[in-house]
């Protein structure tokens, strides 16, 4: 998958120093539900990614730009539901490329591949409450506010609350 200024690879087990790289920094995973301190702590993820494909609960890409061929992040799938043809969104950069447009340029083809390849009708976001430049983010690539579920999680041993929000096929077309 490609744009302009990116390309889409599914992430494989070589990619675990650029996994690292982003799932490491505390900036990054401020509001994300892992954070490995470690490469070896790393692998975890690594298996996750493994897991979702093998399972066909989801698939995530690595984020490259098409210049450099330098790593930016990762956007995938995950809880992929085939029987409801719905699936939740996750996606992080590395936080030198926060702000660059990355995200609303390579989501088209995202959505191109949950919507097409996938055939989903529905995809989620899952997003902690304090967590604005997410919710913004999503808002600009047309997902719609579902609601809060008050205090549903616990994140460092404090109950958090995550706001739904959501895009449809038919609203996807319509972009």
């Amino acid at each position: 998958m490609k744009t302009d200024n990116y390309y889409l690879k599914e992430i494989e087990p070589k990619d675990i120093t650029n996994i690292h790289k982003g799932l490491s920094n505390p900036e990054v995973t401020k509001y994300y539900d892992v954070h490995f301190s470690t490469l070896e702590e790393t692998k975890i993820q690594m298996n996750w990614y493994r897991k979702l494909k093998e399972e066909g609960t989801g698939i995530w890409w690595g984020i490259y730009g098409i210049h450099d061929n330098q790593f930016r992040g990762a956007c995938g799938f995950n809880n992929l539901e085939a029987k409801h043809k719905k699936a939740e969104i996750g996606l992080w950069l590395l936080k030198q490329y926060w702000g660059n447009g990355i995200l609303k340029e390579v989501m088209p083809n995202l959505f191109n591949q949950g919507f097409e390849k996938l055939k989903l009708n529905r995809i989620e976001g899952y997003v902690i409450s304090e967590n604005n430049k997410c919710k913004n983010a999503l808002k600009k690539i047309n997902f719609t506010y579902e609601g809060t579920m008050r205090e549903c999680e616990v994140k460092n041993g404090q109950l958090i609350s995550v706001d739904i929000y959501a895009i449809l096929k038919n609203e996807w077309i319509k972009t």
